[in-house]
């Protein structure tokens, strides 16, 4: 009889440790992206992904500047194992929204037609193979935006992505989910004790947490400090043993083998 108990208290312990394990053995997932092709990510982010083996991904625009005056580079980050994604040609938003004075006519989604949105999709994933030899990419909606029109695009697209980022602030569960409007938590100021405990909570849940950054150190309004940043990235090594960081590419394909939605 204690033997019986014995046995089942071990196996109970062991169901626990798996449920525990469920991100690719570790106990819970962060991905880290980057929006909108910046100087800044050049400068700051990736020497600091680079410096501690960590990985990242990056949506990019492929008009900006720094992108398009920094292909070399870009091509280097490819290299080092992070992921260059899909940001649109242009990053149309719906300009017809409450506080989007920042768009531009030209630019509006709005305005636009699904002809030329997805025109402009494909053009910016023939520019990025151009550079990293993929065929695979995902996508990241600007602004958040998944309609023109009234009419969601997300179904005209899915045939160009494995999996699309949204901005949908929550934790990823290891349940089934939308591959195609996976939610993530746009930083804004935060500290890196925040961004810390953000990633203490994933873990708690057994999660997958995507952070979205714009500005690292600058160049954006929407901006986390260096500070912050590293010291998060430094949470992230120290703590490998039950954290993986995966690209986002990494993190979708893994959720697709388990089973979750397409």
């Amino acid at each position: 009889m204690l033997l019986k108990r014995t046995v089942t208290f071990l196996l109970c312990l062991y169901s626990l440790s798996l449920s525990a394990q469920t991100w690719n053995k570790k106990q819970a997932a962060v991905v880290l992206t980057y929006d909108d092709a910046l100087n800044v990510h050049l400068d700051n982010a990736v020497p600091a992904l680079d410096a501690l083996g960590l990985k990242g991904t990056f949506f990019l625009t492929a008009s900006s500047a720094a992108f398009t005056k920094r292909l070399n580079e870009w091509k280097k980050v490819a290299a080092h194992k992070h992921e260059l994604a899909n940001h649109t040609l242009f990053h149309p938003c719906d300009g017809d929204k409450p506080g989007r004075s920042f768009v531009t006519a030209d630019y509006n989604l709005a305005k636009y037609s699904l002809r030329r949105l997805t025109d402009e999709v494909k053009m910016t994933n023939a520019v990025l193979q151009a550079l990293d030899g993929k065929q695979e990419r995902t996508f990241a909606y600007p602004c958040g935006d998944t309609q023109i029109g009234g009419t969601s695009f997300i179904q005209a697209i899915k045939g160009d992505f494995v999996a699309a980022r949204g901005v949908l602030g929550q934790l990823v569960p290891k349940e089934t989910t939308d591959l195609y409007n996976v939610p993530c938590y746009v930083i804004n100021g935060e500290s890196g004790d925040e961004l810390i405990d953000m990633v203490k909570k994933a873990m708690q849940a057994n999660s997958l947490i995507v952070f979205l950054f714009h500005g690292v150190g600058g160049e954006h309004s929407l901006n986390v400090s260096l500070e912050a940043h590293n010291q998060l990235l430094r949470f992230l090594k120290d703590n490998k043993k039950n954290i993986w960081n995966p690209t986002f590419m990494e993190a979708a394909k893994y959720m697709k083998g388990r089973g979750s939605g397409n």
